[in-house]
């Protein structure tokens, strides 16, 4: 019997078949969604265009049934910091399903995630081992947990506007209160103003500081650390036997332009380090917590101690085969250098644009992490235009220019978080001068437009509307 028949005898058995599942109910996506899942994402969608169907996606394009391409500055949150379905990775994954490895047994020691933690810790000099678990909020419970038993207080510190997680313990440090509204009480933990040294030592003489996290570029408004303030933390730290634990889900694995967000500054060595994201690969996901020698020593102190910490999917080989593939590509195709030399061009032909736009107020950020700020106008026409959205809620603006981008550009971009004027750029590392030159040219359109009363200003009233109606 060749395997077409026996697919075909498959088929007609009953056996699931995932081609004919999507071509029979595909089309019903946005309905299964508002039905089954979180109702107010559909309702979203439509109300801002982004309802769109995408039928595959290579590198940093989505492609719709027409063909059309649509390029992605968004990388799924970060997740997709290779693109989208890299040959390499994939190769990876049919490897990894083929060799019918004899995985997650619990008691026994597979070679993958101790490759992975060497390639891993090859980028991280002064750590010395990895907890795996399944993304960036579980690595971050992880850090916290290691932080507070090691040296047995029970507070951490973390900034205004940070962003580590929406479980319980990584929601205690997320400095968004829109977030944390209703799922009190959390740990006891503490907001301080990022890069304010003060405030951090005014909370560290209080002696019940176990760690500060932090992220070196905050997500939510691509807001960085001050330059001297990771470095200035740490001797601070330290010298209240608290630890460093840096936050790099979202900066980590080459999207600053270094390794890691904190290699910026010389001389910073995060006692406890959370990566995820990228670290997948964009399709197994997987959390990374590394961290000193004496800190895993003391949390698993003992055989008794072995299980103290664990993850059920924590470590298994589709995972580690992912994140061993990413580490290899970033090497051998020269990832973090083009993330550097793109990143530079990106961000410098953005903010030479500040001049010609009086509602483009900062382009900031490192390597293909950037942060376009709009702000009020000076012309009278424009600031009450300005000053309507901003009534009605702010964040308006950004979500004006967002939507263009998308529905007439077919460029895909993100407001950078709640209220806030900010978009914020995370786009495949991979990509080069060609994806530069649609971004900005697209932006200078837009811009254009909204800068000349255009279009732009009629979807605004339609926004305005739907904030009202929300209140």
């Amino acid at each position: 019997m060749t395997t077409a028949e026996s697919a075909s005898e498959s088929s007609q058995a009953g056996e699931f078949d995932l081609g004919t599942l999507l071509a029979e109910r595909g089309a019903e996506r946005y309905e299964l969604h508002a039905r089954y899942l979180n109702h107010q994402l559909p309702r979203m969608l439509h109300t801002i265009g982004f309802d769109k169907v995408y039928e595959r996606a290579e590198g940093a394009y989505f492609y719709d049934a027409d063909g059309r391409d649509y390029m992605d500055m968004l990388a799924g949150f970060g997740v997709m910091g290779l693109g989208r379905h890299h040959p390499v990775i994939r190769k990876a994954l049919h490897d990894v399903l083929d060799a019918q490895l004899a995985d997650l047994t619990r008691f026994d020691c597979q070679p993958l995630p101790g490759l992975l933690a060497e390639r891993l810790l090859a980028h991280s000099p002064h750590l010395d081992r990895v907890f795996f678990g399944n993304s960036g909020t579980e690595a971050v419970e992880g850090a916290l947990k290691f932080a507070r038993f090691v040296t047995g207080r029970p507070r951490v510190l973390y900034c205004a506007h940070a962003f580590h997680g929406l479980t319980t313990g990584s929601l205690s440090v997320n400095g968004e209160s829109a977030f944390r509204d209703g799922f009190a009480p959390l740990l006891p933990d503490t907001a301080v103003p990022l890069g304010d040294l003060d405030a951090l030592e005014r909370e560290l003489r209080k002696g019940d500081v176990a760690a500060l996290i932090v992220e070196p570029i905050q997500g939510k408004g691509v807001l960085e650390a001050p330059p001297g303030y990771l470095l200035a933390a740490q001797e601070l730290l330290h010298r209240h036997k608290a630890l460093l634990i840096a936050d790099e889900v979202q900066t980590g694995l080459g999207r600053t332009g270094d390794f890691y967000g904190y290699q910026h500054e010389d001389g910073v060595e995060p006692d406890l380090v959370c990566v995820a994201k990228a670290l997948s690969g964009g399709y197994v996901p997987v959390g990374a917590t590394l961290g000193k020698e004496w800190i895993f020593k003391k949390v698993y102190s003992s055989m008794d101690r072995v299980l103290v910490h664990s993850a059920s999917f924590g470590s298994n080989a589709q995972a580690m085969a992912a994140g061993l593939a990413v580490l290899s590509v970033m090497e051998n195709e020269q990832i973090v250098a083009n993330v550097r030399a793109t990143g530079e061009r990106l961000r410098s032909r953005l903010a030479a644009l500040t001049d010609r736009y009086e509602m483009l107020a900062d382009v900031r950020g490192r390597g293909l992490m950037i942060g376009i700020e709009f702000g009020r106008p000076k012309s009278l026409k424009l600031r009450s235009r300005w000053t309507m959205l901003q009534a009605a809620r702010k964040g308006l603006f950004a979500q004006m220019v967002v939507v263009p981008l998308l529905q007439r550009h077919r460029i895909l971009t993100q407001v950078s978080g709640d209220h806030m004027e900010v978009i914020k750029l995370i786009p495949p590392l991979i990509i080069g001068e060609r994806e530069v030159d649609r971004f900005v040219d697209a932006f200078t359109a837009v811009m254009d437009d909204a800068h000349n009363g255009g279009l732009v200003w009629d979807f605004g009233k339609t926004l305005v509307k739907q904030a009202v109606a929300n209140r």
